[in-house]
């Protein structure tokens, strides 16, 4: 189950204290706000892409959407969304609880420009039901992230 590989991701790392489950779901970027009681722009939105047969995943401000010129232009190659039926093989979580830990090896992680208006975000911890609260230094840690870019508009 992903949360349990999220879980131990976070425990290694010493952030176990900061996983949170909720009886709420907290699939959409509009559930998780309302269940953690937080902007919507602070949730930390984990994208799934494809770059010919590579994975990547780009966590954004909640409410951010993909400019695809800026995209374009950042990774020389047009953005395309992993298909739903493939997200759980590809990144190793389901839609709904995508989120950057315990990922496969070959998942390039980036952060979003968009995050940086936040000191504190929460992703999702591996299923519909979790969240993280984490610091964006401590994202950036966790998520192995291999760095920022701006990929987004906000909405």
């Amino acid at each position: 189950m992903s949360i349990e590989k999220a879980k131990a991701c976070l425990s290694a790392l010493g952030y176990a204290d900061h996983i949170i489950e909720l009886a709420a779901s907290t699939a959409t970027v509009a559930e998780a706000a309302q269940a953690l009681g937080v902007q919507p722009g602070m949730i930390a939105k984990t994208m799934s892409f494809l770059q010919g047969d590579k994975a990547v995943l780009i966590l954004t401000e909640g409410t951010a959407k993909v400019d695809n010129r800026k995209y374009k232009d950042t990774f020389r190659t047009k953005a395309k969304m992993i298909p739903f039926e493939d997200v759980e093989r590809l990144i190793g979580h389901a839609p709904g609880g995508v989120c950057p830990f315990s990922v496969p090896d070959n998942v390039d992680v980036y952060l979003d420009e968009s995050l940086r208006q936040f000191e504190t975000v929460y992703p999702a911890a591996g299923n519909d039901h979790s969240a993280v609260k984490l610091t964006l230094a401590e994202l950036e840690q966790v998520a192995n992230a291999k760095g920022w870019v701006d990929v987004c508009k906000i909405i």
